[in-house]
């Protein structure tokens, strides 16, 4: 559903293609990089990227209110009928205030805590203080990705702090040295601590050595195989150049699984 916008110059009246582009607020930050430099060699469309979720992307895309969705999960066996491609993958760090003394946790330990079973730091290594769960609101690709991966069968606590982006799950865990968090891995900064799991390192090499396990897709869906505006976006991402953009910003560009 690619829009035509018409607007006015001193000479003549242009026209500007616009490709909607919606979804997982993790793939939204590198979406917008990517169209900024995209904008370069193609002036002529403009590529709006919003919001809303790896589920409200989807649904976007069904309802032909966006040309591209996109999802920081795999498709659900219901989405499937769906065209997608992968863009690159992304770590999940799990984040911590820099001033807590806790480096690593295992898998289950984490799980113990986004359950509700372990309540306090101090069951963990850390200070005698209760821990302050933040997790993701339903239908975030990170939450949908973090619950495969880690919880199971098991629910988040009910207790558990919820938020709509992983910016501002950064920015409370790094405002608060009791809480934790998870957000992409690319979105790591030096305002928070992602921790070992299992004494392993929350970094993209690792990922690639298959020794740190906390990964997802980063996807593009469309109601069909893209044409025109959408493919020539697509295409720029695939590119060495896109690639290597995403690269720069902290994903796992499509090259490497070739490596």
């Amino acid at each position: 559903m690619v829009m035509i916008s018409l607007s006015l110059t001193s000479c003549s009246r242009q026209q500007q293609v616009v490709l909607i582009v919606a979804g997982s607020t993790s793939v939204q930050p590198y979406a917008e990089i990517l169209a900024e430099e995209f904008a370069h060699l193609h002036p002529e469309l403009l590529v709006d990227v919003q919001g809303g979720g790896s589920s409200a992307g989807v649904t976007a895309v069904n309802s032909g209110t966006a040309d591209i969705g996109m999802s920081s999960r795999a498709l659900k066996s219901s989405e499937e009928n769906l065209w997608s491609i992968e863009i690159a993958k992304d770590g999940l760090a799990i984040i911590v205030n820099p001033q807590n003394p806790v480096l690593n946790l295992s898998l289950e330990q984490v799980k113990a805590v986004y359950s509700g079973e372990f309540k306090n730091w101090s069951l963990l290594g850390g200070v005698d203080h209760p821990i302050h769960v933040i997790t993701r609101e339903e239908g975030s690709g990170t939450r949908s990705a973090f619950e495969e991966l880690v919880m199971g069968s098991a629910f988040v606590t009910p207790k558990a702090l919820v938020q709509d982006s992983n910016g501002v799950v950064r920015q409370l865990v790094a405002g608060d040295p009791y809480a934790v968090g998870y957000i992409s891995l690319g979105l790591v900064d030096q305002t928070v601590k992602a921790l070992e799991l299992d004494g392993v390192a929350a970094i993209v090499e690792n990922v690639l050595l298959g020794s740190y396990h906390l990964y997802r897709p980063f996807l593009f869906v469309s109601l069909s195989e893209p044409e025109g505006p959408a493919r020539l976006y697509i295409d720029y991402i695939l590119s060495p150049e896109g690639q290597k953009l995403l690269e720069d910003e902290g994903l796992i560009p499509r090259w490497e699984e070739v490596r």
